[in-house]
């Protein structure tokens, strides 16, 4: 009979439940969202299996395999587009590729409707779109390791991916290696509780205005090392929140806040390994082999036994790989070693106060930013004094302009001395007209160049009443002309960026939203001019919203009343006067669509 002692002590397998022929074993969710197993004593008659199939009583005849130490590589699919809706270089679709083609079926963690997650096995490869990516939290695994026994008894070939414990308690459970399984597992560095996950989503969808339809972790498109989630909600905004932005992410990665008890002292790290294979991010791989790192992911493959040695040569094709040492692979990766250090917080509190408090309100006591060191203080200053001497160019106009909108008070209302600044280059000419205002709340670049010698001009006019409100640094290349008219207002979010000589005119409301790149020669306008037309409903100036991690080709024009939608793309040349679906790609005059569902980074 299971007598759990200490919490400290079950990892949440789940191998006990399904091991039990009287099914006496049931779980139990605590006040922290883990579930524990709980035996009905007047079912269970004292057969003990449910002790044989734990994993935290068989460390040490479990945790043995072919190989002392492990073979080591650095690998990615072939396939961008894997790659992109992959956490790492996207093996793991290699290999469940491969099981798929053969007729076999693939097991791991996908979500459910509302985001909790559980083990899922499949022989249709469509799945694997849910079943590859990270989750971050931990998968139920009740039923599973039966169904994979039936199957593997059926004579099926199946692949198991989960945590180290997990697939650990499926080999005890199943008391004989199978030559038509493989095991994977990943470097796990702990399994964060459901129930703070769940307080998170809420949280989201709260602050949004809107159910979240899809979530994914570590999102590549604003590139892997930002370990970017990013939600879409079911009105067709997306989120991306990086890792210095996300609350949830914080308290998981720098206060170890709410992953299981048992993670912290985790009895599986090292070596060996218990699966065949194992897999993770290959942090560090830019000093291995530049090759292989583009920022879109590239995986750490450790082939533990000689099983997992002849299923990796069978996937080889589809992959570009490099054998490295495992000091190269393990560098940058501790978590395949160490258990997870205690908490930085009361956990005790930090749960209570969850119990009654949302998540973003309690994450926010309890994660707050991490304090600047007084030397990494010095070094910003410097570095934003080097920034403006490199920019300006020193050059007696341009240090003007720089104090005048920057220090002076009176003509240009500003937030800049606390939160940003205005910074411009030589060759460009401001008007900004008294009653106008520039808000910044991070770093305007007006005119920044490659070509240090180019005299091309770079024009900023912002009219009476005329607004720019800055969310975040944004440059705007040589060559700019920027117009914002009377009353009107544009608003520029958080790592925006043109190229050579982008034109916006603005006479109501033009909002550019985070991390939108522009090619050369883009041209952005919510005003046709007093020019009118006969046409019932017609408007001369009508607001243009462009979403967040949109890409403007070169040369192409967004017109009145134009609304783009997240990660859309706008082909080159195209003239766009309708709106544009979120992760859709448009080309033409005027532009269609021409692909939907699409990714990209920058």
């Amino acid at each position: 009979m299971i007598e759990l002692l200490r919490k400290e002590d079950c990892n949440g397998c789940c191998a006990c439940v399904d091991i039990c022929p009287t099914m006496a074993i049931k779980l139990h969710t605590d006040e922290e969202g883990f579930w524990y197993p709980e035996t009905d004593k007047d079912v269970c008659n004292d057969c003990e299996l449910c002790n044989s199939v734990c994993p935290e009583l068989h460390v040490a005849e479990v945790k043995k395999n072919d190989f002392e130490k492990p073979f080591a590589y650095a690998a990615v699919h072939k396939n961008l587009d894997v790659r992109f809706n992959s956490t790492s270089g996207g093996l793991f679709s290699a290999m469940a590729e491969i099981i798929y083609k053969n007729g076999g079926s693939v097991a791991g963690a996908v979500y459910n409707e509302d985001f909790s997650v559980k083990h899922y096995i499949s022989n249709t490869k469509s799945d694997l779109q849910k079943l590859r990516s990270s989750k971050y939290q931990q998968s139920n695994m009740s039923g599973m390791h039966r169904e994979i026994k039936r199957r593997l008894d059926d004579g099926e070939n199946v692949l198991v991916c989960g945590t180290p414990c997990q697939m650990a308690a499926l080999r005890l459970f199943l008391k004989k290696d199978y030559n038509n399984l493989i095991i994977l597992d990943f470097v796990c560095r702990g399994v964060n509780s459901p129930m703070v996950f769940q307080k998170y989503l809420q949280s989201q969808e709260e602050a949004n205005g809107a159910k979240i339809v899809a979530a994914q972790a570590k999102n590549k498109e604003l590139g892997w090392r930002s370990l970017t989630f990013k939600m879409t909600f079911d009105n067709g905004k997306s989120v991306f929140q990086t890792k210095e932005s996300n609350l949830f992410l914080r308290g998981y990665l720098s206060a170890n806040a709410y992953c299981r008890p048992s993670c912290y002292t985790c009895q599986f790290k090292g070596w060996p390994r218990i699966a065949d294979i194992t897999l993770a991010d290959f942090w560090g791989i830019e000093h291995v082999d530049a090759a292989l790192d583009n920022d879109l992911g590239t995986s750490m493959v450790l082939i533990n036994s000689k099983k997992g040695a002849a299923f990796f040569e069978s996937i080889k094709e589809k992959i570009d790989f490099k054998e490295v040492s495992l000091a190269q692979a393990s560098a940058n990766n501790g978590a395949l070693i160490t258990p997870l250090k205690k908490p930085t917080i009361d956990r005790k509190q930090f749960f209570a106060e969850l119990q009654t408090a949302s998540f973003d309100k309690v994450a926010t006591k309890y994660f707050p930013p991490p304090s600047v060191p007084a030397k990494e203080k010095i070094r910003e200053f410097l570095g934003t004094i080097l920034t403006i001497a490199q920019t300006t160019r020193l050059h007696p106009k341009t240090l003007y302009q720089f104090v005048k909108y920057n220090f002076l008070s009176g003509k240009v209302t500003t937030n800049i001395r606390k939160q940003g600044w205005l910074i411009t280059t030589p060759h460009s000419v401001l008007e900004i007209h008294k009653r106008a205002k520039i808000d910044c709340k991070g770093t305007l670049y007006l005119g920044m160049k490659r070509i240090k010698k180019s005299r091309l001009e770079s024009r900023l006019l912002v009219d009476p009443g005329g607004e720019i409100v800055v969310n975040g640094d944004f440059i705007f290349g040589y060559g700019s002309d920027i117009e914002v008219f009377k009353n009107a207002k544009l608003i520029l979010n958080e790592n925006g960026a043109t190229n050579i000589s982008t034109t916006i005119i603005c006479a109501e409301r033009i909002e550019i939203g985070k991390h939108v790149r522009m090619g050369r020669n883009v041209t952005i306008r919510d005003t046709n001019g007093n020019h009118f037309l006969a046409l019932q409903g017609y408007k001369p100036s009508r607001p243009v919203t462009i979403g967040d991690h949109v890409w403007l080709c070169e040369g192409c024009t967004i017109l009145p009343g134009v609304k783009i939608g997240d990660g859309a793309i706008i082909g080159a040349c195209s003239t766009v006067v309708s709106n544009v679906p979120a992760n859709a790609i448009v080309m033409g005059n005027p532009a269609k669509v021409v692909d939907e569902n699409i990714l990209w980074k920058f």
